[in-house]
């Protein structure tokens, strides 16, 4: 009987050891709180009473104290924070990661322990980039705890999972994400998503993405007519994206076939979206539209030249970086062999011809308004040929996908059956007055001679007279 009894005083004893033992660990456990470096944080005193006085520390150094008192201490997030009269949360603004750490809400006897974890999120080139520019995401973690493993994905502006590499400076600390090639329309937030099973973590922390750009195509080509006006135009991306710094960009050409490129003028947009273009060149009387929308580059040809044609490059440069976009301007135009109306039996030849090689999926094609299938010739190079041996209206087009960008027509006109006749007449009486004038002038030549015979025989008649008359003067 003493034995069990013994041992049901043991066993109580220890059971009141360990309850002791227990009390402190359990009030020393501290809740998990999340925080964004940059951001405010609120951290809240679980259980107060809202009358009652509450004091805040971190690392036991006092922050505040709301109460009878008000006592301000001197932790480094003092000055960046304040005590909710209500609800006795702690608010500490624009967070950092030193304020990473231990704090305690003291109020009576009962203290609460919060451990803030802070992360820190940062984005290469403070967010603006270029079209095919690599943005780099660095995130840091500081805690007063040993720091976790964390798993790290990131989402784009369409909420699509985005592929990103770590780099070699990657840490435990610092984690430092290569993302993808950016493209124009990768602009608005993203979101990185933060995640640790132990402690248990599930964090989204959103970043922007603005990503300075072209609305139109990298490579583009247009078709025009020699003799056409045409404005080329590029649509930049700066307003949509609501773009925050000033760049500056250039507008330059390269004629098809050579390897010199001319600027044509440059232009800087501020970052309120103030627009200016320096004309630099006027080499073949380009002109920048006077009226455009907004946000717009515009070069305009008055008169297109088959020699205009060739590569149209705007390109954007923001801090040693640039992107371009191009414009490839295919000309075409048409010609005969000789000018002038077709001699009925004879034939002309009609060249139809581009200023540069035609894309695998377009060709040429000639034909015959109201012809027939012989009357149509094709190709895929940058030129076709037509032989024509009577009078029509003929068409030259440039198809690309079954679709016609440009046409150009060449009207053939006949040499008239009248107009033979009048050939002949007028040879016939141009001989006929050539024959005339011949025997005018033979029969004014005979005349002339006879007047000179006529004048001689008279200059001798009187040169006789005077010689006779001198005779009878002298007997």
């Amino acid at each position: 009987m003493e034995s069990r009894s013994m041992v049901v005083s043991s066993t109580v004893a220890i059971l009141l050891v360990l309850h002791l033992g227990l009390i402190p660990i359990m009030a020393q456990e501290s809740i998990l709180q999340i925080g964004v470096a940059g951001q405010t944080v609120l951290l809240s005193c679980v259980g107060i009473r809202h009358e009652t006085e509450v004091t805040w520390k971190y690392n036991n150094l006092l922050i505040r104290q709301y109460g009878d008192s008000y006592l301000k201490g001197k932790a480094t997030m003092t000055n960046r924070s304040e005590i909710d009269r209500k609800s006795k949360r702690l608010k500490v603004l624009d967070l950092r990661l030193s304020d990473a750490g231990t704090y305690t809400c003291e109020y009576g006897s009962e203290v609460v322990r919060i451990s803030l974890h802070v992360f820190q999120l940062t984005i290469s080139s403070d967010g603006y980039f270029l079209v095919n520019d690599v943005p780099e995401l660095t995130l840091t973690q500081s805690a007063s705890h040993s720091l976790p493993d964390l798993t790290i994905t990131v989402s784009d502006n369409n909420k699509n999972t985005v592929r990103s590499t770590p780099s070699e400076n990657t840490t435990r600390q610092k984690y430092v994400l290569k993302l993808k090639q950016l493209k124009a329309t990768d602009s608005g937030t993203w979101m990185c998503h933060i995640h640790s099973d132990s402690p248990l973590i599930n964090q989204s922390i959103p970043f922007d993405v603005k990503v300075l750009g072209f609305q139109n195509p990298n490579l583009e080509r247009k078709y025009v007519t020699v003799g056409s006006a045409v404005i080329l135009s590029w649509l930049l991306n700066f307003q949509k994206i609501k773009w925050k710094e000033d760049f500056t960009g250039q507008l330059n050409w390269k004629q098809q076939g050579s390897a010199t490129t001319h600027e044509l003028f440059a232009f800087s947009i501020t970052a309120r979206g103030e627009q200016q273009e320096i004309k630099k060149s006027s080499h073949f009387g380009s002109e920048i539209p006077e009226s455009k929308p907004d946000g717009t580059i515009q070069v305009k040809l008055p008169k297109v030249h088959f020699n205009h044609s060739g590569q149209y490059k705007c390109e954007l440069a923001y801090k040693g970086r640039h992107v371009q976009s191009r414009i490839d301007l295919v000309v075409m135009k048409v010609s005969a062999s000789h000018a002038g109306l077709l001699p009925r039996g004879a034939e002309m030849t009609l060249t139809c011809q581009v200023s540069g090689p035609l894309p695998s999926n377009a060709h040429l094609l000639w034909e015959r308004v109201n012809g027939t299938q012989m009357d149509i010739e094709k190709s895929k190079q940058h030129e076709v040929k037509v032989k024509v041996r009577a009078a029509g209206l003929w068409y030259c087009h440039l198809i690309e996908d079954n679709d016609r960008k440009i046409s150009l027509r060449y009207p053939v006109e006949e040499t008239p059956d009248w107009n033979s006749y009048v050939t002949i007449g007028a040879s016939v009486g141009g001989s006929v007055l050539t024959l005339g004038l011949a025997c005018l002038c033979i029969i004014s030549s005979i005349r002339w001679q006879r007047r000179r015979q006529w004048r001689k025989r008279m200059a001798r008649a009187r040169q006789h007279l005077l010689e006779n008359k001198t005779c009878q003067c002298q007997r």
